[in-house]
């Protein structure tokens, strides 16, 4: 891994007067998979809008700090530019084109983006062999896939541009255990090809198996960061993000309910 792909320095977003993100900083090395980690509301969907530079599509706008791609920086582009430099989000829910065909949501994947024909068509043969399905469906409505379907079309849609950095943001939301872990060998095997990733994602286990750095977000500030295999191992991620409890500490608790009963009604 080379240097920083991503920069962003001391972030702060707002959403009017209310205060999304104050004063982030985080890093995606080249060729690296980050991952944020935190709960509905920590400000995870907003750090990929700001750096996409669709904020403003969601009432949202940036009031300090800076994120660079590459060494040069976002700031002032419009996102199809964002594209065109080498950054594509999937977003949040999938979000395809539902009465548009799986061909044409490829397609417009790669409008705004750089290269020939010849460079487009390229992409799609890496979509169709990361994705074999979406070429069996090519001339079905993308609206009739089922969910994990739609979500390898999202991803693969974003692919179309050639990306150098992709955005995820909670891409196994909703899909079942079995296409959970597909889509996570997707993404390793995007990362493999030579593409960063930014990984949004609650499903924290999942993360911190496929990141090598994680950040943790909490209203709105990173509140923990560093080797994602370190956060893994840290008890107090372990407790909020991966459910496993400290037995002694549990078993602590568990006598004490037993040496103090709970009342289970109020008496006036």
């Amino acid at each position: 891994m080379g240097g920083a792909a991503l920069d962003v320095r001391q972030l702060s977003v707002g959403y009017g007067p209310v205060r999304a993100l104050r004063e982030v900083t985080l890093e995606v090395p080249e060729g690296a998979v980050v991952t944020v980690l935190g709960s509905n509301g920590a400000g995870k969907s907003t750090l990929l809008r700001a750096i996409s530079r669709t904020l403003s599509f969601h009432g949202g706008a940036v009031t300090a700090g800076s994120v660079a791609f590459a060494g040069r920086p976002l700031e002032g582009r419009t996102p199809d530019r964002v594209v065109a430099a080498g950054v594509s989000q999937v977003p949040e829910g999938r979000q395809v084109f539902a009465r548009m065909t799986v061909e044409d949501n490829l397609r417009a994947g790669a409008l705004g983006a750089r290269g020939d024909r010849g460079a487009r068509s390229a992409a799609l043969r890496r979509v169709h062999e990361l994705f074999p399905v979406l070429a069996e469906r090519a001339q079905q409505r993308a609206g009739l896939l089922s969910g994990g379907e739609q979500q390898m079309l999202a991803v693969g849609r974003a692919l179309m541009a050639a990306p150098r950095l992709l955005l995820l943001d909670e891409p196994s939301l909703g899909l079942a255990p079995m296409m959970a872990a597909r889509i996570a060998d997707t993404v390793r095997e995007i990362n493999a090809q030579g593409t960063s990733v930014l990984l949004v994602e609650q499903n924290a286990a999942l993360a911190l198996r496929l990141a090598s750095r994680a950040y943790v977000l909490e209203v709105g500030e990173v509140t923990l960061s560093g080797p994602a295999d370190e956060l893994a191992a840290s008890d107090e991620v372990r407790r909020r993000y991966l459910g496993v409890v400290d037995e002694t500490a549990a078993a602590d608790a568990s006598g004490a309910a037993a040496s103090h009963p709970s009342l289970t009604r109020w008496k006036g």
